[in-house]
């Protein structure tokens, strides 16, 4: 599945393609095949049309695949050692273990000198100074050279490591610039001695900030909801996520939120971005989610309820509420549980509701209200004045009055507004649930 972080930094990168003209390049890693299936890579690629990134676009570039380019792996691999920049080690982990008599220390540069022609490759790190890593989101970043050991570029048959491949790869597409995860700033010294060995100026580095749990715990599959298709498959626009998403980190300089793709582009800015842990609130992107729900068009609301509803059902009718609902739901899925009154043969009652609302005279509204609806007029106004001359006749306000109706005729206690509902429901169909909850409150009494 496709993490929010993930979707997060390739749409910084989005925005950076389009402000410069350039592209975003997609390429699949998937020289692991442990961790590589065609359906994986078809949603990632869906994953990222949803939010706009997608080969419809001319900033759009691949996807590529990482395993295509093994041949310049190797040739890579080989020009480092010819350059003496790299050379063979036979080592295990063991020998280096009863070299050093400790389990976690480094490789200690046994083989820089043995003139190996096999084995695995190692990259020469220098001893001494710095790999500086200048970071457009965390600025100039250190490295001491004597902490980073000779690491391995290819294993012992010639096949790359990542390490290497990744750098490779960039070279062969040209890459400008690499902004991922701050995970990733670790690998970077590594990568950009890499760069340098090959001959070729490294490109600009920008590693934006960890997003977080509400408690500040690294967002992780096991623990929170992360996937990109999870929201997208419970009614989240891909306008609000993308929207939101572009938040977590930085902002447009002002107070304004909800903002499109299309002003929020322009203003971009990696040099803006906080390099401080963002908060994922899944609270504010269902609000962010509401607001935009609420301003879409009527028809266009229409028509992306429509994988949520039931295929069977008269999107007609539905049509007729659409307008009700759409200042209801904060996320399209909901929209089922606010609708599917008009189209089942009765309501499916909720307990906890009928428990709450059936009580006291509760019987006798139902039996008069039923009465009231058989001569009056059938519009919402008419209905509602109805039912308050019922209420009134009990001694009781509209509010309370209209509790038993609502879950006579929706199940529920809560829902689309109840006259316009009964009046899209109709005569028949509403005096037939008024008198059967009658009849079932009448038989629950009866019992207990």
């Amino acid at each position: 599945m496709f993490h929010v972080g993930g979707a997060r930094s390739a749409l910084y990168n989005w925005a950076l393609a389009e402000q410069a003209g350039g592209r975003f390049v997609l390429r699949i890693e998937d020289t692991d095949a442990a961790r590589n299936r065609p359906e994986w890579t078809e949603g990632i690629i869906s994953a990222l049309d949803w939010i706009g990134i997608s080969g419809e676009n001319p900033a759009f570039e691949g996807p590529y695949f990482q395993s295509a380019y093994e041949t310049q792996h190797r040739e890579a691999a080989a020009k480092l050692s010819a350059d003496g920049r790299a050379y063979y080690c036979t080592c295990t982990r063991d020998d280096v273990k009863a070299r050093t008599g400790s389990e976690h220390q480094g490789y200690d540069g046994f083989c820089r000198t043995r003139g190996l022609t096999e084995g695995a490759v190692r990259f020469r790190t220098p001893d001494d100074g710095v790999t500086v890593v200048d970071d457009l989101v965390r600025g100039r970043v250190e490295f001491p050279n004597e902490a980073m050991e000779d690491f391995v570029i290819a294993r012992a048959d010639g096949s790359p490591l990542f390490v290497l491949a990744n750098v490779v790869d960039d070279i062969e597409m040209r890459i400008s610039h690499v902004v991922r995860a701050e995970e990733h700033l670790s690998n970077t010294p590594k990568q950009q001695l890499l760069w340098a060995a090959l001959g070729v100026t490294p490109p600009v580095w920008a590693h934006v900030p960890v997003i977080v749990n509400e408690k500040r715990q690294k967002l992780s599959k096991r623990r929170d909801k992360v996937a990109l298709e999870s929201y997208r498959d419970e009614g989240y626009l891909p306008e609000a996520m993308v929207n939101y998403l572009m938040l977590l980190g930085w902002g447009p300089g002002d107070d304004r939120e909800i903002m499109p793709w299309s002003e929020m582009m322009p203003l971009f800015k990696l040099e803006d971005v906080n390099p401080s842990p963002a908060f994922f609130d899944e609270k504010k992107l269902r609000a962010f989610n509401g607001e935009y729900i609420r301003a879409l068009p009527l028809d266009e609301f229409v028509r992306r309820c429509q994988v949520f509803l039931d295929p069977t059902w008269d999107l007609g009718v539905f049509a007729q509420v659409a307008e009700l609902a759409q200042t209801r739901v904060a996320v399209l899925s909901e929209i089922k549980a606010n609708v599917d009154f008009l189209f089942l043969d009765e309501p499916v009652f909720d307990q906890a509701s009928w428990d709450k609302a059936m009580k006291a005279s509760a019987g006798e509204i139902l039996t008069d209200y039923a009465a009231r609806l058989e001569d009056v007029p059938f519009d919402a106004d008419s209905l509602k004045t109805a039912l308050e001359e019922v209420g009134a006749g009990h001694g009781l306000k509209l509010g309370k009055a209209q509790a038993p109706v609502r879950v006579a005729i929706t199940g529920r206690t809560v829902g689309l507004p109840l006259f316009e509902s009964i009046e899209v429901l109709g005569r028949e169909r509403s005096l037939a649930r008024l008198r059967a909850a009658r009849e079932r409150l009448l038989a629950g009494r009866e019992t207990g």
